[in-house]
């Protein structure tokens, strides 16, 4: 970027004068001109001493006549100066104040200039390349607003440039191209051979040899013709890189040889250019500690004479100062102790207090795992007894009491996991799990769950899912369908008589990984007022709703927002009294790929398609310390003809397993004695093939993976609907010996 360097600059110089000041009288601009001449004179003759003076006047002049133009003028002198005496530091600190001047003229072409040659500063180092293009391409819009092409090619040669030193090859083409469609109005041949040589350069980053080599050895041609020497010595060095990396030794070594004649020429040229420069900084340096000695030598002179005329002032002055000091660090002292005592006394409760909630959290996260566990296991009962009646055809003038029965304990189940879920966000315990369901399926179990609902409020539901949404996706589908599941139940809470609206629109189109979901959720009920739309959000708040059979906890909504803030989403909210309500968010889900297919599949989300034959050959063992947990399970798979055997606990589990041939075992976890995951540990011993699934009231969220990992298959959670049990035992029993006519 050297030879572009100078090349800018003295365009530059050679430019300045050409621009007029608006509103100078003709003898301040006369003035001033002079002062840009002779600093321009100056410095081409290396005499950088007068160079800077004259600079440095034209500044004070500028500012003495109020004209920011010429004191733009001689800032950026100086910023050129000092870079080409390799003060990089004054270079840049000189042409920002030039740029901040320009900016307050309102000058496009000042600021033009300025941005040029602050990017120009700013593209020799790889760290601060970035800010060289910021400024190339605000001169570069600048100039293209005032037309001044020549200008824009200039600044496009050094953008171009530039990126090509830093690889971002693909974007230096695109400048390229615009730079050759601008050579064609009124740019001289050798600017337009710059062009050239950035194409060669180029080609060759592309490894599109021919064309780099057409150019370079053109460009190489010409610039050894007309001796310019610079050129030369770029197209000859691209030209030995090019034969190199194409194995033509012959021609890289021809190269070769003519670059090192081309640097030997400039070497001798730069030798003189160098000693002149060096001479000339030399005379700079001395000037100025000339002056500073001059300025330092007077200073200390006027510091004498003010001294000898007000030292007894002094020492009184020091003296007072010296007592209120003392003073102020006395009671800066014993403040301070004060203050210290009292931020240990702080520290020491507020660790207290820290270690006590800690100790609250605790057992407060053990107490909700201890209770749900107790509650989930007779609700187990509850629900599974409650649905092997309603399927009993002796039954059927029951039904409905059934019905209300089963109804009252999913909500009370319900009611159970919003509190610990709950409790488990406050705790931040909560993440989301990454296994694959089909959306289909999960959104058709959301559905058929509040069938009995919708029927008891006497609504109607429309489900909309875009076609062109992926159906196979990987994710939390337990988060994913409490969020559903919290504002549907809210939407028919609320109707009654009525219409509910679930829809699934693709926002956008799914790429390899992941697709971007709208969901809706809409209702025509009573609608929510304006003023409580932020506070139903808010835990345990609820509004009047005049079915008093769903009264509710005021925690769904709660639950919805914290869930939508794992997934970095909100939702919004749009609702009139009387006119319903309407609840939207977005979610970004991954779809499943060959990666990510082989994760196990959650319990009731993934729909078997092979389904057992017919038979009464499946013997199941049950495991459960719990008499009605026994029953419900041996009941539902006497429904389907599935033989079973009972076991107490643990022990008695490994002691049948290993006396019996078992197709399929469900563990329960908590036992007595033994629980379930080491009886699981012990039995796989013995036995590696056997599947055996969890059946357990434990909260997944805690034990998950340990249990996992003691040899277990499979998780089914209690209390568990009978289509979710079925579905994944079904995946382990031998497809010939169930019946599934029940």
């Amino acid at each position: 970027m050297s030879i572009l360097r100078a090349l800018v600059f003295v365009f530059f110089l050679s430019h300045l004068t050409n621009v007029q000041a608006q509103n100078t009288t003709e003898w301040q601009r006369d003035t001033l001109e002079s002062y840009v001449n002779k600093s321009n004179e100056a410095y081409e003759q290396y005499n950088y001493k007068d160079a800077i003076k004259y600079a440095s006047t034209l500044i004070e002049k500028g500012h003495e006549y109020n004209y920011d133009y010429y004191e733009f003028l001689g800032y950026d002198i100086l910023g050129g100066i000092y870079s080409e005496t390799e003060d990089t530091i004054k270079g840049r600190i000189y042409s920002e104040k030039a740029l901040e001047l320009a900016r307050t003229t309102q000058a496009d072409s000042l600021v033009a200039w300025g941005a040029l040659n602050l990017g120009i500063l700013y593209s020799d180092n790889k760290q601060t390349y970035p800010k060289a293009i910021k400024f190339f391409k605000e001169s570069i819009s600048l100039n293209e607003k005032n037309k001044d092409y020549d200008e824009v090619y200039l600044t496009y040669v050094n953008l171009i440039w530039t990126y090509l030193d830093n690889n971002q090859i693909d974007k230096a083409y695109t400048f390229l191209q615009k730079a050759e469609a601008l050579s064609t109005k009124n740019v001289d041949s050798l600017d337009k051979l710059y062009i050239d040589l950035l194409y060669g350069k180029y080609y060759l980053a592309k490894k599109k040899y021919d064309s780099a080599a057409q150019k370079l050895e053109n460009i190489a041609l010409t610039a050894d013709k007309n001796e310019n020497t610079d050129l030369a010595i770029e197209a000859y060095e691209d030209l030995s890189k090019l034969y190199s990396e194409t194995d033509d030794y012959r021609k890289a070594f021809a190269n070769l040889d003519k670059y090192n004649q081309f640097k030997q020429k400039a070497y001798t040229l730069k030798k003189l250019e160098e000693t002149e420069k060096a001479r000339a900084k030399f005379d700079l340096e001395q000037t100025q500690k000339d002056l500073q000695s001059a300025l330092k030598e007077h200073a200390y002179s006027e510091e004498l004479i003010s001294k000898s005329k007000s030292l007894t002032t002094l020492l009184v002055v020091a003296i007072v100062i010296l007592v209120l000091a003392l003073f102020g660090i006395i009671v800066f002292y014993k403040t301070r102790k004060i203050y210290i005592n009292n931020l240990k006394a702080k520290n020491k409760q507020l660790s207290i207090a820290n270690e006590k909630a800690e100790k609250l959290s605790k057992v407060k996260t053990k107490f909700l795992s201890t209770v749900s566990h107790e509650l989930r296991t007779p609700l187990y009962g509850v629900i599974g007894i409650s649905t092997l009646l309603k399927e009993d055809e002796n039954l059927k003038a029951y039904a409905d009491d059934l019905s209300s029965l089963k109804f009252s304990a999913d909500y009370l189940l319900a009611l159970i996991n919003d509190v610990l879920l709950l409790s488990k966000m406050d705790a931040e315990a909560i993440t989301l799990s990454k296994i694959p369901y089909e959306l289909d399926v999960l959104i058709q179990n959301i559905v058929r769950s509040f069938e009995f609902s919708l029927h008891e409020n006497s609504n109607k539901l429309h489900l909309h899912i875009d076609k062109n949404i992926p159906n196979n996706l990987v994710g939390d589908p337990i988060r994913f369908s409490q969020i559903l599941i919290n504002l549907m139940g809210n939407a028919i809470k609320f109707t009654e008589n009525g219409n509910i609206w679930l829809k699934l629109i693709l926002v956008e189109p799914a790429d390899s990984t992941t697709c971007k979901i709208k969901f809706i959720v809409k209702d025509d009920g009573v609608g929510i007022p304006l003023h409580m739309q932020k506070e139903i959000f808010n835990e345990f708040t609820q509004i009047e709703n005049k079915n008093h059979n769903y009264t509710g906890t005021g925690l769904g909504l709660t639950i919805v927002k914290k869930i939508l803030a794992l997934y970095e989403s909100e939702i919004k909210l749009t609702s009139e009294p009387n006119k319903g309500a309407k609840f939207c968010f977005q979610l970004t889900l991954k779809k499943q790929t060959e990666q990510n297919t082989e994760i196990p599949v959650i319990n009731g989300i993934h729909n078997t398609s092979d389904e057992p034959k017919n038979g009464n050959l499946a013997h199941v063992l049950i495991v459960d310390d719990n008499r009605i947990n026994q029953k419900v399970t041996q009941k539902t798979l006497e429904r389907r003809n599935i033989k079973s055997s009972l076991a107490d606990d643990g022990a008695q589990a490994v002691a049948m397993s290993k006396a019996n041939n078992y197709d399929l075992i469900l563990m329960d976890i908590n036992m007595p004695n033994i629980n379930g995951m080491e009886a699981s540990i012990m039995i796989r011993k013995f036995d590696k093939n056997i599947p055996i699934i969890a059946l357990t009231a434990v909260e997944l969220d805690e034990g998950r993976e340990e249990i996992l990992n003691s040899g277990i298959n499979d998780i089914i959670h209690k209390p568990y609907n009978i289509p979710e049990f079925l579905n994944t035992i079904f995946k382990y029993l031998p497809k010939e010996e169930m019946d599934l006519s029940h």
